[in-house]
């Protein structure tokens, strides 16, 4: 945690206390590892032309689906195809000039059923091919990108109160909401039962501490049931297995090179909080599990002996009770 630390005060609100002792917990990568390994793969094939085909269909985070291909089949090309239910939703913020800053020449027409296609050339990859892998692998973050960078901007010219609305998953919602010295991210998450909802409690009450040691982490609100006071008129949802997390930002989180590190992490929020609550559960029932072969071991030594021996006498006759 403390490299984050370095980085960016966000990162201290990511670490959870359990039974009294401070766990650093897994940071999910917000790039698309099989995307990674796949162009790094063809990439050192390339001085021997034999570079293996590609036809591959992969899942992300959020509904998020990519097709990887080879154009017209050429191998020395990679076509990455992205499709995110929320696309149409951030054209609005900017997405599309986000893709052209970030991928220039790289951008082709969309895939047919796809928001947004790329085509790597393997053996054009310039003089960091890394960095070029690594934002092909991006694509997912940096549609989420355009909305926070947005908004990041507005709040620094202060501008009158905003919000965007951003469905990111079927019957959850991201709220973005610029103010004059802050701004505000809130996401509602369904949790699938009872058990979710308190550990998901746990987690938030791990944040708050971590604010009390780290005053310039930004400050977590979690509320239950029903939406917090800024979503009042929307169309949010409440419930028993209705959650909002809130995130308060204020410049210092975000400013210079703190931007891209905030939205690294702040977007992968939601799929780092029920990982860790699946993670929790499949503990806790590993514990269990634990316990009860240990309870079994000495219920199993404690049986009685059943076995009818037979007693003699000192003089070595049978004894038998009347």
């Amino acid at each position: 945690i403390g490299y984050f630390l370095d980085r960016i005060q966000l990162a201290a609100v990511f670490a959870f206390v359990v039974q009294a002792s401070t766990a650093a917990m897994i940071l999910l990568e917000f790039q698309n590892r099989i995307i990674m390994e796949a162009l790094t793969y063809r990439l050192e094939q390339v001085p021997g032309d034999k570079i293996d085909a590609i036809e591959m269909t992969v899942a992300d985070f959020d509904g998020a689906l990519y097709h990887l291909s080879n154009p017209e089949k050429d191998r020395t090309k990679v076509q990455i195809s992205l499709g995110v239910q929320f696309f149409h939703e951030l054209k609005a913020h900017g997405v599309d000039e986000l893709m052209q800053r970030e991928y220039g020449s790289m951008l082709v027409e969309p895939e047919s059923g796809f928001d947004v296609t790329i085509v790597i050339d393997l053996a054009n990859m310039g003089d960091n091919p890394q960095l070029t892998i690594m934002k092909a692998a991006s694509l997912r973050r940096n549609c989420f990108a355009a909305v926070f960078e947005k908004f990041f901007k507005l709040q620094k010219e202060k501008p009158a109160k905003q919000q965007a609305v951003i469905n990111y998953r079927d019957q959850e919602t991201m709220y973005i909401n610029v103010m004059k010295d802050r701004v505000t991210v809130i996401f509602s998450t369904l949790f699938s039962d009872a058990d979710d909802v308190v550990i998901g409690k746990v987690f938030m009450q791990a944040f708050k501490d971590v604010r009390g040691r780290n005053p310039q982490a930004p400050q977590v609100l979690f509320s239950h049931k029903n939406p917090p006071e800024e979503l009042a008129g929307t169309q949010a949802l409440s419930g028993d297995n209705v959650g909002y997390v809130t995130f308060v930002l204020f410049p210092r989180h975000y400013d210079g090179a703190k931007s891209d590190s905030t939205i690294d992490l702040i977007h992968t929020f939601r799929d780092y909080l029920h990982y860790h609550i699946k993670c929790s559960k499949a503990y806790l029932h590993q514990r269990m599990r634990a316990s009860t072969a240990e309870l079994l071991k000495v219920l199993n030594r404690a049986k009685p002996d059943t076995d009818k021996k037979e007693k003699k006498t000192a003089s070595g006759r049978s004894f038998i009770r009347k």
